[in-house]
């Protein structure tokens, strides 16, 4: 078991947190308590729960009840992910293949979307999901997503543009990372990007392989910068089956610690866990799923 230190006195944590249906997991944290947000499901378009000490969590309201842009679909929401921008909270998600962020007060919503066209969309590459929001050090704001090619039996990469300062609109060109499905264990995917800077190196965290298998896992790459050019990490993957996680992959990166999703045994749900993300000679080590 993990301790969470500092939270609710040094709360034991054991996986999964969540042992319910919660995919592709995103993890906020504001003041004393995290703000967990997930794909569809349940009856509602974006999953929610909280947690004050990351061991136990409570299920929250539909962040996104209403999916009104005319582009979008109802009841195919995935990916979500939240960053607070002055004020408000602005939380980006994918849905029909393409990206859409909405805007709230709080950060469980309800988040609006008055979008007259989605974000990002890149049909002629099979579509995009998996958006990721990044802020730089300089206070810089980037989305990170995946061109959904393995839609159509081509090529994933991961793809980065800059956001404007309220982190509504994408601005200048798309650029590709240099991340994409060209190792043997991440099969015909790349996908589910984070991007992390530590002790002044940039970081891109990424998931391959098919999701509904065990072969499904996480590595990552180092970047010359935010927009890439990004290199696979030789010791890939990082996090892989192991210790009950069947398959665990999308994670989010949060403090010292990361979340992602886990089939459980039947395959019957990809549930929450959170394990530690240590640091070792420059190269982040997950303390997990063992």
């Amino acid at each position: 078991m993990l301790v969470a230190a500092g939270c609710g006195g040094g709360s034991k944590i054991t996986n999964p947190v969540l042992a319910r249906d919660f995919p592709d997991p995103f993890v906020l944290h504001v003041g004393d308590t995290y703000y967990a947000y997930a794909t569809n499901g349940g009856g509602k378009q974006v999953q929610t729960a909280t947690s004050k000490d990351l061991a136990h969590w409570t299920p929250g309201p539909d962040a996104l009840p209403h999916v009104a842009p005319k582009w979008s679909f109802n009841g195919k929401t995935w990916a979500p992910e939240v960053l607070k921008i002055g004020d408000r909270y602005v939380l980006y998600y994918a849905t029909n293949q393409q990206i859409g962020r909405a805007v709230a007060t709080t950060p469980l919503g309800p988040f609006v979307d008055d979008s007259a066209a989605p974000l990002v969309a890149q049909p002629e590459l099979g579509g995009a999901i998996d958006p990721s929001p990044f802020r730089d050090d300089d206070g810089s704001l980037y989305l990170y997503w995946k061109n959904d090619g393995n839609s159509l039996g081509t090529k994933t990469k991961i793809w980065v543009q800059r956001l404007s300062p309220d982190g509504l609109r994408v601005v200048g060109p798309a650029f590709q990372t240099g991340e994409v499905n060209d190792a043997l264990w991440e099969g015909q995917v790349v996908e589910a990007p984070e991007m992390l800077e530590h002790d002044g190196r940039y970081y891109l965290f990424y998931s391959g392989n098919d999701y509904a298998s065990d072969s499904y896992a996480v590595g990552y790459a180092t970047c010359k910068s935010a927009m890439g050019p990004c290199v696979d990490a030789a010791e890939n993957p990082i996090l892989k089956t192991g210790c009950g996680a069947y398959g665990p992959g999308h994670n989010a990166l949060f403090g010292d610690w990361t979340a992602y999703h886990a089939w459980n045994k039947a395959h019957t749900q990809r549930q929450l866990w959170i394990s530690k993300l240590e640091w070792k000679n420059g190269k982040p080590v997950v303390d997990g799923p063992c």
